[in-house]
């Protein structure tokens, strides 16, 4: 029997699952984020409410997360970079182990990817640290393709990421051509 899954918005009172949900993610995946475990398990509570808060009403950037037979299981954000050319971005995905083979991820990252297209981007970004093979052919299997671009990791240099990108569909398609 297969788990049911759903993705809502995070709520402006759900401070302590972001938290929960984010230290587990740098429990079980530390070289996947750009926070430690140390620095997420040291920030005030307050904080974890205040981004959830946030989250909850921006145009700009939001979470996501991810539900199991209603428990929390994962979690996304999504965001617009605030210089031009404001390209809209996936992060910080994370998937329970427990139900990764319940395609939650990529009800996470196609939940995150409408999101944006709604908010008017034409397409959807996510850097993706080149060590990580499994994240590398997860992404490309939803349809994102090399942006051209490879940088340094900033939480470790030695290390590089590729940007990667996808076109999405929004209802104003239609009328742009």
């Amino acid at each position: 029997m297969s788990s049911s899954l759903t993705v809502r918005r995070i709520a402006a009172d759900q401070g302590e699952t972001y938290r929960e949900l984010r230290t587990a993610s740098l429990r079980e995946a530390p070289y996947a984020f750009g926070e430690t475990l140390e620095e997420a398990l040291s920030a005030d509570a307050a904080k974890f409410d205040e981004t959830a808060a946030s989250y909850a009403v921006s145009d700009l950037s939001t979470s996501f997360i991810l539900y199991t037979e209603g428990h929390p299981a994962g979690l996304i954000c999504a965001f617009f970079e605030e210089t031009p050319p404001h390209h809209a971005f996936v992060c910080e995905l994370w998937v329970a182990p427990a139900v990764r083979h319940l395609r939650g991820g990529e009800l996470l990252v196609n939940t995150a990817s409408a999101w944006l297209a709604e908010q008017g981007a034409p397409e959807v970004y996510a850097w993706v640290a080149d060590a990580n093979r499994n994240a590398m052919r997860f992404y490309q299997r939803l349809g994102f393709g090399p942006a051209g671009e490879h940088a340094p990791s900033s939480r470790a240099p030695d290390e590089w990421q590729t940007l990667l990108v996808r076109r999405v569909r929004h209802e104003n398609a239609a009328l742009q051509g």
